[in-house]
């Protein structure tokens, strides 16, 4: 199949065919033993009469199967869609009936991999994924892209951002289910030839061995991963490791500042979705980083910083972060309404509120849909989320709007705790730092903040 990613991992076994393409716990894969298993597994999609435009839902954990189904799955021209395994019952089977696969690839009760046919004869136009959004904000949404996208994402990261070398270890500790995961952690590096280092679960000790022994040099994670890590008393970082990326959900600087001290190592940040992977970074070879922006457009990726009317304004004034890329989704299956509010002209609509640097730096003040309207006054959650982190006792916070019969809505906030603090005295700190329309008169203290396999908040729970 012509243009098929598949074909370009194929040709990198070509090149390298004796270097390890996956290590794990227990075992090792050259580049020539994962093309080979990838050929397998395609023939054994074709011999089910499957093809261009079913679709192939992958429900596993960080291992060297995960790999082989997702590269076997593109290769016979099916459109993959890899789920999350940790979902619970109820949010798996509404995903499956949203998706229709043909094929269903799962973990018996033994936890070894077995193959399910479904049954379902439904085809949809050909593509190389369905990749699906955290539900951070509400129900989940199957993002379609075409293999042209997915080459552009993760060359993209592999060369100007990352600029991976041939001796690199990648860990994927990260849910390979996601885009930043699926992309930043296994599809770039095997496209760029190196060897990624597959964990099945974040643990912050096994991480930590398993970067000093195995010799990791480039370690994706998201901010919790990294604040995780540094929570070890005896962490001073692994000997090889030249580079952190953070992605997924954002990472403040401060976490970035206390990593570099402790490790000697960058995190480079980023932004991106799962509609359109990394198109903002700063680049491994980059000098400065910039404490509030997220990086700069990568080559080949266009911005536009609009107001309401859809008119462009000056750099350093705040409008919505619209994107032009080769890397961006063809549309939400099925969802031609949630589409088109997004896409036009080959313009992404972020929904994120943006400033922009004189150089061209990309700053993210906060979500334009997201935004709380407080008595006629905006109030953006992600600055009052900065407030409350640089409270000493809290190290999680969310800010939402709740409705509220005066005022239209309420600024509510709620936290998890390092150590002891009430939340009139949270309120106080936050009256002090920001005006009086925008200070959260509701603070709720809980034990940890509902995240997805990402990293990200879900709001939606906390509403």
């Amino acid at each position: 199949m012509s243009g098929n990613f598949a074909g370009l991992i194929e040709a990198v076994a070509r090149r390298r065919p004796e270097h390890p393409a996956l290590r794990w716990d227990g075992g090792a894969m050259t580049y020539g033993e994962l093309a080979a298993a990838a050929h397998d597994f395609a023939a054994r999609v074709r011999a089910r009469g499957l093809g261009a435009g079913h679709r192939l839902a992958i429900t596993l954990t960080n291992r060297p199967e995960l790999a082989i189904a997702v590269l076997g799955g593109l290769a016979a021209g099916t459109t993959v869609a890899p789920l999350d395994p940790l979902l619970k019952t109820e949010e798996r089977d509404d995903i499956l009936a949203d998706l229709a696969p043909a094929l269903v690839v799962e973990s018996d009760v033994a936890g070894q991999p077995r193959e399910h046919a479904t049954g379902a004869a439904a085809r949809g136009t050909p593509a190389a994924l369905v990749l699906y959004t955290s539900g951070s904000t509400g129900r989940p949404k199957g993002a379609v892209l075409s293999h042209a996208a997915l080459a552009f994402a993760n060359h993209s990261w592999a060369g100007p951002v990352i600029g991976l070398r041939d001796d690199d270890v990648v860990l994927a500790a990260l849910p390979l289910s996601h885009a930043f995961g699926l992309n930043g952690a296994l599809l770039a590096p095997l496209l760029a030839g190196v060897t990624v280092r597959l964990v099945e679960r974040f643990v912050p000790d096994a991480v930590a061995e398993v970067l000093a022994r195995d010799g990791v040099t480039v370690l994706p994670g998201v901010a919790t991963m990294f604040h995780r890590l540094l929570e070890l008393p005896d962490f001073k970082g692994a000997p090889r490791l030249r580079l952190g990326v953070s992605g997924a959900a954002p990472c403040p600087w401060e976490l970035a500042q206390a990593w570099r001290a402790r490790t000697g190592v960058r995190i480079v940040r980023g932004y991106g979705s799962t509609e359109l992977f990394r198109p903002l970074s700063y680049l491994a070879a980059d000098a400065t980083d910039y404490p509030d922006c997220v990086g700069r457009p990568v080559p080949g990726v266009e911005i536009r910083v609009v107001d309401d009317d859809g008119h462009a304004v000056a750099a350093g004034e705040d409008g919505e972060l619209l994107i032009r890329t080769p890397a961006v989704m063809d549309g939400y299956l099925g969802n031609a309404a949630e589409t088109a509010a997004v896409l036009a002209g080959g313009w992404y609509s972020t929904g994120d509120l943006a400033r922009l640097t004189p150089d061209g730096y990309v700053a993210i003040v906060g979500r334009k849909r997201e935004r709380i309207k407080r008595g006629g006054y905006s109030v953006f959650p992600a600055e009052v989320e900065t407030v409350l982190l640089a409270h000493p006792a809290v190290s999680e916070a969310a800010v939402v709007g709740v409705p509220d019969a005066t005022l239209g809505e309420e600024v509510a906030a709620f936290v998890a705790l390092r150590s002891g603090a009430t939340p009139d005295e949270l309120v106080a700190w936050c009256r002090e730092r920001l005006a009086a329309f925008k200070y959260p008169r509701r603070i709720t203290v809980l034990p940890t903040l509902p995240r997805s396999a990402t990293g990200k908040v879900l709001k939606a729970q906390l509403r």
